[in-house]
């Protein structure tokens, strides 16, 4: 992707897609993992992209997900998500993300999602959006408990 570079909102991130072979019982199936991530250097998000399997994906943050990275920052072990597609045994990634319930919607269409740990750095930037934006505070209706404490059931019109 080139020209994309990163700002308040979208941080361009370079991977490489890698897997290993495993067995499980007596099929042979691959496992796949996230190797040589590259938050900086242009030179090496390049290297890294153009190698096997690499890849440059932005983490776009939204404002309507600020709940969702809270809730990811403030857990033991925050993760970015990559969905992935599979296509004749081969992953491709389509999408990064740091809000868990994106990920879990995509899971529950059959893609692949793959994790990684939070880089600190990454942390860092997703805390100075927030803080940026204001903490986006869920909002819902509470039901009136008291309302019609005095009224002892419906009345039938007789």
């Amino acid at each position: 992707m080139p020209g994309l570079r990163k700002d308040e909102s979208i941080w361009p991130i370079a991977f490489r897609l890698a897997f290993e072979e495993k067995q499980i019982g007596r099929w042979p199936t691959l496992s796949w993992s996230i190797e040589d991530v590259c938050l900086y250097d242009q030179d090496k998000k390049d290297e890294v992209a153009q190698s096997e399997g690499g890849h440059i994906l932005p983490l776009e943050l939204y404002r309507d997900e600020r709940t969702e990275y809270r809730f990811n920052l403030s857990s033991q072990d925050p993760h970015l998500f990559i969905v992935c597609e599979e296509e004749n045994e081969q992953l491709s990634p389509l999408l990064v993300t740091a809000a868990q319930s994106v990920a879990g919607s995509y899971m529950d269409g059959d893609y692949q999602v793959l994790h990684i740990q939070i880089p600190l750095q990454v942390q860092a930037w997703m805390e100075a959006f927030i803080g940026r934006h204001g903490e986006l505070i869920e909002f819902r209706r509470k039901r009136c408990k008291n309302k019609n404490k005095d009224q002892k059931g419906r009345s039938s019109g007789n």
